[in-house]
């Protein structure tokens, strides 16, 4: 995480600086959330730790609980109020409805598609 806070940022967007933080947070988050629900390695009270001192994001995993929301990249990019038409993210946009051959980058967090 410190490197990324201190890794140059010239030559990018503000947003494009912050891009591998989010990667970061996303990962910890994940790692966490396979831990508790898929493997059950950890303990419900270990889980709840994590949670209170914000290692993991509690809303990030609650939405991964849900159907459709499996692969969710970060919570704003499902934030209509966010964007100029009151819709979701591009990265939320299924590839199968993109033109062919174009590459998606949401301006969010980077995440060049977690819809499925």
């Amino acid at each position: 995480m410190r490197e990324a806070e201190t890794e140059p940022h010239e030559g990018k967007r503000k947003q494009e600086s912050l891009w591998p933080i989010f990667k970061i947070h996303h990962q910890k988050s994940r790692y966490i959330y396979d831990l508790f629900y898929r493997r059950k390695a950890i303990s419900r009270e270990l889980y709840q730790y994590c949670l209170n001192e914000k290692i993991a994001d509690g809303n990030l995993i609650a939405k991964w609980k849900k159907t459709g929301y499996e692969n969710l990249c970060c919570l704003r990019c499902i934030q209509t109020r966010d964007t100029n038409f009151a819709t979701n993210c591009i990265c939320r946009v299924p590839k199968s409805k993109l033109e062919e051959g174009r590459i998606v980058e949401c301006v969010h967090c980077g995440c060049r598609g977690c819809s499925g």
